[in-house]
């Protein structure tokens, strides 16, 4: 019930932040030269009607500040408009979003199974050998920029013709079995999910190791060593839980971050995601599709907080004093 409550109350406190945000984008977006109707104007298969109701849903004839009233509007009772190509900017977020819920997923659980125990190795054997590889390695993948990397493993891809190029599922994906299915998919997201995971990783390890040295060097855990416990109890028990909260926070930016870190390397591996269609959206000056996944995008940044400072309440008592 506690909990409960607490969700309620952060869900009411991002009301403000999500009008904040559309304000914002709607705003940037109206006051350019580019008529949002101009790719509308030009598509042959979309008729007067459309273009008519489209027209009269944004108020284009009117001040700005009555044009997002319109938009709000209609946002809320969940008319989205249409794209630049006819077609219902709803149907488009349906198809894509739990393409990069996908992604980012699969990411995020590797990033975490891999990077935290490599964090804690690098930390317990601090200035071995071991550590200090890890540490030019990790280095490599920070510096190493994702759009540079993404593009090398597509000349890989080509050369070889090992892992598929564009799209989630191959050809003849609805005449597999459900097994042939899930390989398919997990062939396809070798690519985009190995670029993520190499810049996730680094970051998250490195953080890890950090923050586990910090706490190793506290005078509890010193105490706890001079009470005779073992070396895994004194880092399992009492170190780790300390180490991993400031991880926990930073979950939520990571779950919002991998979107727009995801937007090239989606464009690059033609991957049908939401960052792929913010970016096309936003070179065609679309702007009923880039208001609508600008919107998904906080949403996902909110959700992402949400979950981490759940998870935090779960994980650390003096959290779950404070909120009581």
């Amino acid at each position: 019930m506690q909990i409960l409550l607490y969700i309620l109350k952060r869900i009411v406190q991002t009301i403000p932040l999500l009008i904040i945000v559309s304000l914002i984008s709607f705003f940037i977006i109206r006051l350019s030269p580019v008529d949002p109707l101009a790719e509308l104007r030009l598509n042959p298969s979309v008729s007067k009607e459309t273009l008519q109701k489209e027209s009269e849903r944004l108020g284009l004839d009117k001040p700005i500040i009555i044009q997002y009233g319109k938009w709000a509007k209609a946002f809320l009772k969940g008319d989205l408009g249409v794209t630049s190509n006819g077609e219902q900017v709803s149907s488009k977020l349906k198809e894509r979003i739990p393409n990069t819920l996908l992604l980012t997923a699969v990411v995020i659980f590797l990033s975490w199974s891999v990077g935290i125990p490599l964090g804690i190795l690098s930390a317990v054997y601090w200035k071995s050998p071991f550590d200090r590889a890890l540490t030019i390695l990790t280095s490599i993948g920070m510096a190493v920029p994702s759009f540079f990397f993404a593009v090398l493993l597509l000349i890989f891809a080509v050369k070889t013709g090992w892992f598929p190029i564009g799209g989630l599922t191959g050809s003849n994906y609805l005449e597999m079995s459900f097994g042939q299915k899930v390989l398919d998919i997990a062939h396809h997201l070798v690519l985009p999910v190995t670029v993520l995971f190499t810049l996730s990783l680094a970051g998250l390890q490195r953080q890890m190791r950090g923050n586990l040295l910090d706490v190793l060097d506290s005078d509890y855990v010193k105490f706890a060593r001079a009470k005779g416990l073992s070396e895994f109890k004194v880092i399992f028990k009492h170190a780790f839980r300390n180490a991993v909260n400031p991880l926990i926070t930073l979950l939520g930016f990571e779950f919002a971050g991998l979107l727009s870190g995801a937007a090239l390397t989606e464009y690059v591996f033609q991957y049908p995601g939401l960052g792929r269609l913010i970016l096309e959206a936003v070179l065609k000056s679309d702007i009923n599709l880039v208001m609508a996944s600008l919107m998904m995008g906080a949403v996902m940044l909110i959700v992402g907080n949400l979950i981490a400072d759940i998870l935090l309440i779960i994980t650390d008592p003096r959290i779950r004093g404070g909120q009581a």
